[in-house]
């Protein structure tokens, strides 16, 4: 069954079937098009060729029907939410080139082809992109489905390590002008040295005796972050964000209406206070993420680096050095 066309003639035609140059055109789910037949072709003979072309089996898969192949595995719905949506949002730009390809066609000189043109404006999002797509053809190689997987030997570009060091004046001065739920965030950031998916999710259950109970959901550690007056603050302060009369909240970091906060709903919130504070404060620099209060936490944080490494939940020591930032004071000949 079709919906309305442009032209009232076309009714007639089998779904997916229109009207190419020269030939009736059939254009599967999957994409691309089939020929079906000549424009003249009285329409019992047409609906024939419709019917053929659907009840046997497709000679050739795209590129795009084994990506959707993939995200209906459970492989990709064992990944975390948000992992899921960047994969869905890599997935728009690889199968606007790749989607139409016989996957088995796919070279690894189309993919250098790709990353060069891609990397010319965006470097760090083709890496991103390339990264999925190989994480895709890795899964269909395992399971059969391509001969070969021609993301392996493919160049990503170097990307320059984060040392992005909030100082405290930047702190305070974007504290004192953010929303209540971004101020609450920050805090638990900073003091806890979590990434915001953990921030985020992060409910009433896990506030225990000994302080808050956060398993990372990137790397599984189990940590309990022990109280501190500021912690038991930062807490005190997340319990008076406003809820709808007669609604109740699992979450600590909530909505009013008690569900809680989306990736992209706090991160809309985050960059109009950034936006606040640097009208407010001009002086001032803002140029940090999020996730750069992970590594304020940590480079703030007392004692060796293997010391950090254990507060931070890292598998180790060389992941913390990463986000060791704060610049080093070290004496002058002479001076010591």
């Amino acid at each position: 069954m079709v919906g309305k066309r442009k032209n009232p003639k076309d009714n007639a035609l089998p779904s997916r079937v229109y009207r190419g140059k020269s030939q009736y055109e059939f254009h599967p789910p999957s994409g691309g098009s089939i020929n079906l037949c000549p424009l003249d072709t009285p329409m019992p003979i047409l609906w024939a060729k419709f019917s053929e072309i659907n009840n046997k089996k497709p000679a050739y898969v795209t590129f795009s029907s084994r990506v959707e192949t993939f995200f209906l595995s459970a492989d990709f719905c064992n990944l975390g939410v948000e992992t899921q949506k960047d994969y869905r949002k890599y997935s728009k730009k690889i199968l606007h080139a790749f989607g139409k390809m016989d996957p088995d066609s796919i070279q690894p000189k189309h993919i250098r082809q790709y990353m060069d043109k891609r990397g010319a404006s965006a470097p760090t999002q083709a890496n991103r992109e390339k990264s999925f797509m190989s994480r895709v053809f890795r899964w269909l190689y395992e399971r059969g489905l391509v001969k070969i997987n021609p993301t392996i030997g493919i160049k990503q570009f170097k990307e320059e390590a984060r040392d992005r060091y909030i100082t405290d004046v930047e702190y305070d001065a974007l504290y004192s002008v953010s929303p209540l739920i971004v101020q609450c965030a920050m805090e638990l950031a900073y003091l806890c040295c979590a990434r915001q998916a953990d921030i985020l999710a992060l409910t009433k259950s896990q506030l225990v005796d000994d302080g808050i109970f956060i398993r990372q959901g990137k790397t599984g550690k189990k940590q309990i972050k022990r109280w501190s007056e500021r912690l038991r603050a930062a807490i005190a302060l997340a319990g008076t964000l406003p809820i709808v009369d007669g609604m109740a909240a699992i979450y600590v970091l909530h909505q009013p209406r008690g569900q809680r906060y989306t990736r992209d709903g706090f991160n809309s919130r985050w960059s109009k206070a950034k936006q606040l504070a640097q009208a407010k404060f001009p002086e001032l620099d803002f140029n940090f993420t999020f996730h750069d209060l992970k590594a304020k936490g940590i480079s703030d944080l007392e004692g060796s680096l293997q010391d950090k490494q254990k507060i931070s939940g890292h598998k180790n020591s060389s992941q913390t050095a990463r986000y060791d930032r704060k610049t080093e004071i070290v004496p002058v000949v002479g001076g010591q």
